[in-house]
C-alpha cells in the first residue's frame, strides 16, 4: 500500500515537473518572439533616422535641398509607420497579459447581429478585391459582454481572413442561436489552412503566412487575443479548413455562468 502511494506521488511530481518544464519553455519562446518582433521595427527606425541625419549633414548646397528635403520626409513617413507597428505591438502584448489575469472585460447586453453588421461594414473599405457577405436572422441575437472586445474579435476575425487568403476570395460572416450559445461564424472560400500550422493558429506570434502578414504589419496576435476574449467570455473557438472551405466558429453563452 505504501509502495503504490508512493508510486502515485512519484507519477504526481513527474506530470507536474514536465507541465512547468513546458510552461516555461513556452514562456521562452514567447519571449524570444516579442524580442524579435520588437526588434525588426527598432532597427528599421534607427537605420531611417541615421539615413534622415546623414543626408542632412551632408548637403553642400542649397542646390540639393529639394532632394534632403523628400528623402527625409520619406524617411521619417517609415519611421512613423514603424513606430506604429511597435506601438500596436505592444499593446496587444499588454492586452493579453490583462486578458490572462482575468482583467479587462466590462459586461453589459450585447446586440451580437449588430455588432457583426458593423464590423463587416468596417472591413469592406480595407480589401474592396474581396467580396464580404452576411448571414444573419432577422431577430437581434444577444449575449451578456463586453462590447469593446467581441467587436474586437469581430475585428481579428475578418482581418485573418483577408490577410490570407487572394483578391476575389468571398468572405461570409455569420450570427445564429443555438440553444443557450450564440454562434458567430467567418467562412471563406480561400486556399485553406496548412494542417501542419493548424494546431498553433491560436499561440501567440503565429502566423498562417509570416511573410504576408509581414508585409501587412500584423502582429500575429490576432487569433491569440480573439482565444482569449472569447475564453473570457466562458466560450470556445474552432476551425475546420480544407481548400476552398475555411470556418473559425466562435461560441459564446448568451448568459455567462454564475
Amino acid at each position: 500500500l505504501v509502495g503504490a502511494s508512493l508510486n502515485k506521488l512519484l507519477d504526481h511530481v513527474d506530470s507536474s515537473l514536465a507541465a512547468r518544464q513546458k510552461n516555461e519553455e513556452q514562456m521562452r519562446r514567447f519571449v524570444a518572439d516579442a524580442s524579435h518582433e520588437l526588434r525588426t521595427p527598432l532597427a528599421s527606425i534607427r537605420g531611417y533616422s541615421e539615413l534622415s541625419l546623414r543626408a542632412l549633414r551632408h548637403a553642400p548646397d542649397s542646390a540639393q535641398s529639394g532632394e534632403v528635403i523628400e528623402s527625409t520626409t520619406s524617411s521619417l513617413e517609415r519611421i512613423q509607420a514603424q513606430s506604429l507597428r511597435m506601438t500596436r505591438l505592444v499593446e496587444d502584448l499588454l492586452l493579453l497579459a490583462r486578458l490572462d489575469e482575468g482583467r479587462e472585460l466590462v459586461y453589459g447586453t450585447i446586440d451580437l447581429t449588430q455588432l457583426a453588421l458593423e464590423g463587416l461594414s468596417d472591413a469592406r473599405p480595407t480589401a474592396a478585391d474581396h467580396h464580404w457577405k452576411s448571414d444573419v436572422p432577422d431577430e437581434p441575437v444577444t449575449i451578456v459582454g463586453d462590447a469593446g472586445r467581441m467587436h474586437q474579435v469581430v475585428a481579428n476575425l475578418l482581418a485573418n481572413a483577408r490577410t490570407h487568403t487572394p483578391a476575389g476570395t468571398t468572405v461570409t460572416l455569420s450570427v445564429a442561436r443555438d440553444g443557450d450559445d450564440a454562434v458567430l461564424r467567418v467562412h471563406d472560400d480561400g486556399p485553406g489552412i496548412d494542417p501542419a500550422i493548424r494546431d498553433e493558429l491560436f499561440a501567440r506570434f503565429a502566423r498562417g503566412d509570416s511573410s504576408r502578414a509581414r508585409q501587412t504589419g500584423g502582429t500575429g496576435l490576432g487569433l491569440a487575443i480573439v482565444k482569449a476574449i472569447v475564453e473570457g467570455h466562458h466560450g470556445s473557438i474552432t476551425v475546420e479548413s480544407v481548400p476552398g472551405d475555411t470556418t473559425f466558429t466562435v461560441r459564446i453563452p448568451v448568459e455567462p455562468p454564475t
